[in-house]
């Protein structure tokens, strides 16, 4: 292999000053949400999608690792350089256009997932996946992890909005996954195996994706329940009815104190140590007006209390409910395990057991939020790095967790991904057939193996690693 001082001296003289090799740039591309910091070589931040491939032409050629990177908002450490090599940004392309006639947004990489809701609404169209940090986090990103949200229930995932992909492989070579029509079925849907694949099959540098006309009315449901468990079970029957809000968030008890704590007011007034669920139902006026009334006996006969929004300013209070926890929790520890689980809708009642156990058992606040309506729950394991006993507790309760998760049918994440921190758990959730099947298709597409190595398939303990100290802008999320 050529020095990688020597490729990076070439891949500047190609690229020029999108290269950046000071101190400064190398740290701010060391990290992501995960807090843990690798520096790399180089980061380059092309100016057009053809600058990729040279980037990637010229490290599959000398072998130097390559790990591609929108603003950093993940939580699992995908972004995050482990083995040094270059970083690749894509937030300078960041061009979105929507054909109203066609209900298609064409958007490129480094677009914040923002852009494009601000640009279908402002044509009259919806794009549903809003993941937490969507002011931040890129299309790139959310195409690289299958990002959610909490309108998942309802509406799908980040999959299920990607018509067509255009990128480039490890190889440097320039691919398109699809094209801009409803229907398309000549070939492997390559497309789809890029989704979700946390950067190690290819780079996406443009997206085609589908929007849906924009709901003209929202309403707003808070409702409060005794415990986790009633909340749960309440859900259930609630679904049960075939009700589908566009969104269905459940906070448990720890996290309505912390959102409480945060906001300084009372969730409910009088109603102290209450789970919640905070519902929203969208369409047409006639369909939410039919939706209140069921609403509304569903939460009479199962919740302790209810507040429905007198309009969207009020609708915007109760959400800050919700967008107060997730921050709010580090009162609790000054370490956050946010692990973004699945569970089939059967097994709410028992997970909420689990959890009651986990929490007597290890001795840590364990407070718990997510999106009841397609059981996607991010359970937050707190503690604090200076206490031993607290770091051992912690990598128990991960592990008994993620037993726990597999064991009940679900899955050890639904939105988040795998990147560094849930390595020592893929093989929980897949068979060895299924891993080496994985490989195998990475090692086709990537045969050198420079794209985002160390990731997904080898087991890295987060615990065993310092975190940094760095606020990032999105954490209050």
């Amino acid at each position: 292999m050529a020095s990688l001082a020597a490729a990076t001296r070439q891949l500047r003289r190609q690229l020029g000053t999108s290269v950046r090799t000071d101190r400064a740039a190398r740290w701010a591309a060391s990290f992501d949400s995960s807090k843990l910091s690798y520096l790399p070589a180089a980061v380059i931040r092309p100016r057009r999608a053809a600058d990729v491939g040279v980037v990637l032409t010229l490290a599959n050629r000398h072998r130097v690792p390559v790990t591609v990177r929108g603003r950093g908002t993940t939580l699992t450490g995908a972004a995050v350089p482990l083995h040094g090599g270059w970083v690749l940004d894509l937030t300078a392309l960041r061009r979105v256009r929507v054909d109203a006639e066609t209900g298609l947004a064409y958007a490129q990489a480094g677009a914040p997932n923002a852009a494009v809701h601000a640009a279908a609404e402002a044509r009259g169209w919806f794009y549903p996946p809003d993941p937490s940090s969507n002011q931040y986090c890129t299309i790139g990103g959310n195409i690289a992890c299958n990002a959610g949200g909490m309108h998942g229930g309802r509406y799908g995932v980040t999959r299920d909005y990607v018509v067509a992909l255009k990128g480039f492989l490890p190889t440097g070579e320039w691919v398109e996954w699809g094209t801009a029509t409803k229907k398309f079925s000549a070939g492997f849907n390559l497309r789809d195996l890029w989704i979700g694949s946390e950067g190690l099959l290819g780079v996406v540098t443009d997206a085609v994706l589908k929007l849906i006309p924009k709901p003209p009315v929202r309403w707003t449901l808070l409702t409060a329940f005794p415990d986790e468990v009633a909340a749960l079970r309440a859900a259930r029957a609630l679904f049960a009815r075939r009700v589908q809000p566009a969104i269905c968030e459940f906070l448990d008890r720890e996290s309505v104190q912390c959102a409480e704590c945060a906001t300084g007011r009372s969730v409910f007034p009088g109603q102290i140590g209450r789970a919640v669920i905070l519902l929203e139902v969208a369409g047409v006026p006639g369909e939410v007006a039919a939706l209140k009334p069921e609403l509304l006996a569903w939460a009479k006969r199962h919740a302790v209390a209810c507040r429905a929004a007198r309009g969207r300013a009020e609708a915007e209070q109760l959400w800050t409910v919700r967008r107060k926890c997730s921050g709010a929790m580090f009162e609790l520890g000054d370490v956050k395990l946010n692990e973004d689980v699945a569970l089939p809708m059967r097994q709410y009642e028992r997970f909420a057991r689990f959890l009651a156990r986990q929490r007597r058992e290890s001795g840590l606040p364990i407070p718990t939020f997510g999106h009841l309506a397609d059981g996607n729950l991010h359970v937050n394991i707190m503690y604090h790095r200076a206490d031993p006993a607290e770091c051992r507790a912690a990598e128990a309760a991960v592990q008994r967790l993620m037993e726990t998760v597999v064991a009940l049918g679900g899955a050890i994440s639904g939105e988040h991904g795998i990147g560094l921190a849930k390595t020592p758990f893929l093989r929980l959730q897949h068979r060895p057939a299924q891993v080496r099947a994985m490989l195998a298709v990475k090692r086709a597409l990537d045969p050198r193996g420079i794209l985002n190595p160390g990731k997904m398939f080898e087991v890295f303990r987060v615990w065993e690693h310092p975190r940094i100290e760095v606020h990032l802008p999105w954490d209050h999320k």
